[in-house]
């Protein structure tokens, strides 16, 4: 079994390790709340944000490595929440801060991580973790810290037999594949998000919204109402809304059927914005298919041609899946963005109703701000909006599959 051993500047640490499905085990030492956790392992290249990212519900399943080697220098603040807690699975990082220093932090990251029960590790090689995910893919693993299996003997090694057991539990570990995690992250019963003024009433999808989203389609003159993932088109309507925005959310797209219905039906009668797993979902709605990635979009620095300006923005994403534009029948939706790295599709718009998608997140948090412009197109759509373009012939499954 491959292991490596990584460095820390403090002598006596408890120990940790980091076991894979492909049977490679990094040892380094324990952080955060004292436990085990087991999820699909992930890298984010943000070089801040790591609250943001933790609390970020798109990550759940997930175990996030930061490639960035210092974390958690201007510890934790309330403010910077983009969820009512972490969703993480666990948090890897060549090295955490004990210590923070920041005028707005309430509190150390680890003190954070304790709080919340988030199980971390750090000391190991992280650059050499990326590149075996970014070579072979992502893979399913686990973190387990000696104190916690071993309470007498915190600063012990784990044994060859002891890491073979960790090995094998996140190979035996549920894929993310084929599953549906928004349920797990979706708010229980609709809300009204607080405004100043008035403006358009827009009913958002919850997939695992971050706040910052909320906040920023309320700045552009919007009147959210969020609402959980299994609302009905008929609820969706009742609440006589303007517009319809589908959020960023987890995992697998495609066993959202559901959403994928609901997206449709409503497709042309509504102007609708989606961000992330909502760009997906408007996708598969349309009888496309969605794939997935090898290692995804993760970080504050992913290069975006916008092809309807030919201007490049620098965004930021949080993504394992894609859009397979080719799929979607009848040539409904065309690009409006693509990934200047590996050419994957990023935006597109549908070519008759008043509908477009992003595959990353414009409200950058965090992240740059490059993208932004796409709150205020989107309040432009629905103060431009007629009235329903879809017909009841067009909204047939029939006419959706193209056969």
């Amino acid at each position: 079994m491959e292991g490596q051993d990584g460095q820390h500047s403090m002598i006596r640490k408890e120990r940790a390790i980091l076991a894979l499905e492909d049977g490679t085990v990094y040892r380094g030492y324990a952080f955060g709340h004292r436990g085990e956790t087991v999820g699909e392992v992930v890298f984010n290249t943000s070089m801040t944000g790591y609250q943001e990212i933790m609390t970020d519900p798109s990550y759940n399943g997930q175990i996030v490595t930061i490639t960035y080697p210092h974390v958690g220098n201007y510890g934790v603040a309330i403010y910077d929440m983009e969820s009512n807690k972490p969703y993480v699975r666990g948090f890897i990082s060549r090295e955490f801060s004990g210590e923070y220093s920041n005028y707005r932090a309430q509190q150390s990251l680890e003190a954070f991580m304790q709080q919340y029960g988030v199980v971390s590790i750090q000391g190991i090689d992280t650059r050499a973790l990326v590149r075996r995910l970014r070579t072979g893919g992502v893979v399913k693993g686990v973190i387990a810290h000696r104190s916690y299996t071993h309470p007498k003997d915190p600063y012990g090694e784990f044994s060859p037999e002891e890491e073979s057991v960790y090995v094998q539990r996140a190979r035996d570990h549920q894929d993310i594949d084929g599953f549906d995690m928004t349920k797990d992250v979706t708010t229980a019963l609709p809300y009204a998000f607080p405004t100043l003024r008035h403006g358009k009433r827009v009913v958002l999808m919850d997939f695992g919204i971050k706040h910052t989203i909320i906040e920023r389609l309320s700045e552009v003159g919007i009147e959210p109402i969020v609402v959980p993932a299994h609302t009905t088109p008929a609820q969706v309507m009742a609440l006589q809304p303007h517009g319809l925005f589908l959020s960023n959310g987890p995992g697998d797209p495609a066993p959202l059927e559901y959403a994928h219905k609901t997206a449709w039906e409503l497709m042309g009668l509504l102007p609708t914005f989606g961000i992330c797993l909502g760009h997906q979902i408007l996708g598969l709605a349309a009888g496309g298919q969605t794939f997935k990635m090898k290692f995804g979009h993760r970080g504050g620095n992913q290069p975006v041609k916008n092809l309807l300006t030919g201007n490049v923005e620098i965004t930021a994403q949080n993504h394992g899946y894609a859009v397979d534009l080719e799929s979607i029948p009848n040539g409904a939706f065309v690009a409006t963005h693509i990934n200047l790295n590996d050419g994957t599709l990023e935006g597109m718009a549908h070519s008759r109703y008043p509908v477009f998608s992003v595959q990353y997140h414009p409200e950058a948090s965090p992240g740059p701000h490059d993208s932004r412009y796409l709150f205020d197109r989107f309040i432009e759509e629905i103060d431009a909006f007629d009235g329903a373009t879809g017909t009841p012939a067009e909204k047939s499954l029939t006419g959706r599959l193209g056969v």
